[in-house]
């Protein structure tokens, strides 16, 4: 390595990185021959134009950020100022490093890192630029209708899956190892990883459709076919967490609830859930009476909703009684054990006030003396 000046010198720039043929421009035979002097110069040289660049971008995206009323692009300038800067700066100091004429192993080790560091200081950014982007979106539902709050937690998986990806295929160029092995090797151990790891791909792949199809969203009180009832709190890739009334946390893999029968009760149009109380009453009893005693206990009730009318049904004659159905909304499934218990309540004080019968079953049992059995026998 030349630490001074020298009588002969080779170009300042290796030819590979020498893009804007920088070893032709007069005056540049002075400077590879003082070529300690040429890198402190390059790194002055690249932290001035990372401050000056700094300096211009913040002045340009000021002006457009003034012009419009969200604070996203805010956020975004701000993310993105950071990697332009670095982009610059590093950039004088690969031309020092280059300058300096080290060994060839040398510069090509510290050309290399420094390409890292600048694909790294990209990647950092563009994360969170793009969840913010993603984020506004969502809000913008009018103009961009696949994306939204129940779709987002899958495009940002996908786009980040994405950068990284594209990242690392940036990291792979930079130290020259063979993409087209690396690929091949990556078929044969992602075979290998699906036989080994099938359940967890099957809740990976249900998680993606449950996502896309939403069945239900956080904050829903769904049923299963298996019994489990409860407000859907987290919708993952791999698993679905539900928190039954008993505030006990019920996990369950996506790949089960993608085959079950879901009952969404605050799917529709509304939250808005029908209550079904049965009672019987006595075959004496007056039915119009009956109906009219229901109706003023679904009133009386101030979490049973007035719109739509609540309205009783006779279904039927039983074995002891006859059967009738108060039907009644409510504003909230959270709420239907509460008002189940009030309406109950209040129907058994009510029909005890108004001496309606609340029959029970009967049975009549006929007992035969051995004197009869007897008989019988004898007369046939």
């Amino acid at each position: 390595m030349t630490w001074g000046r020298i009588e002969e010198t080779t170009p300042l720039l290796p030819e590979s990185i020498d893009w804007i043929g920088l070893n032709q421009m007069p005056g540049v035979q002075f400077l590879a021959e003082y070529r300690i002097t040429t890198a402190l110069l390059f790194i002055v040289i690249g932290w001035l134009l990372a401050r000056l660049g700094r300096m211009i971008f913040r002045r340009i995206t000021g002006t457009l950020a003034a012009r419009t009323q969200t604070a996203v692009d805010d956020k975004v300038f701000e993310l993105v100022e950071h990697p332009i800067y670095s982009t610059l700066f590093l950039g004088g100091l690969a031309l020092a490093i280059a300058a300096l004429e080290l060994p060839e192993d040398a510069t090509d080790i510290s050309l290399k890192v420094l390409g890292s560091m600048l694909v790294v200081a990209w990647l950092r950014a563009l994360f969170p630029v793009f969840s913010l982007l993603l984020t506004a979106l969502s809000r913008n539902r009018h103009r961009f209708m696949l994306v939204e709050a129940r779709t987002l937690p899958l495009f940002d998986m996908l786009g980040k899956i994405f950068l990284i990806a594209f990242g690392s295929y940036g990291l792979l160029l930079i130290w020259g190892i063979d993409v087209t092995a690396w690929l091949a090797s990556a078929g044969i151990v992602g075979v290998a990883l699906g036989f080994a790891a099938k359940d967890t791909l099957a809740n990976l792949f249900s998680g993606f459709f449950i996502v896309a199809d939403t069945p239900y969203k956080i904050g829903d009180y769904i049923v299963l076919d298996t019994g489990d009832r409860g407000e859907v709190t987290h919708v993952g890739l791999r698993s679905t967490r539900l928190k039954t009334r008993d505030d006990i946390e019920v996990t369950l893999p996506n790949a089960v609830i993608a085959n079950a029968k879901i009952i969404n009760e605050s799917g529709g149009g509304t939250e808005r859930s029908r209550l079904r109380i049965r009672v019987g009453v006595a075959y004496s009893t007056d039915v119009d009476h009956v109906v009219d005693v229901l109706m003023q206990i679904s009133n009386d009730i101030s979490d049973v909703c007035k719109v739509p009318e609540a309205r009783v049904r006779m279904r039927g004659f039983g074995d002891s009684s006859m059967d009738f159905d108060l039907l009644c909304w409510i504003d909230h499934p959270a709420d239907r054990g509460r008002v189940t218990h009030e309406l109950y309540m209040e129907t058994a004080r009510r029909f005890a006030k108004e001496g309606i019968e609340i029959p029970f079953p009967q049975r009549d049992l006929w007992v035969r003396s051995p004197v009869d059995l007897a008989s019988n026998e004898q007369e046939k």
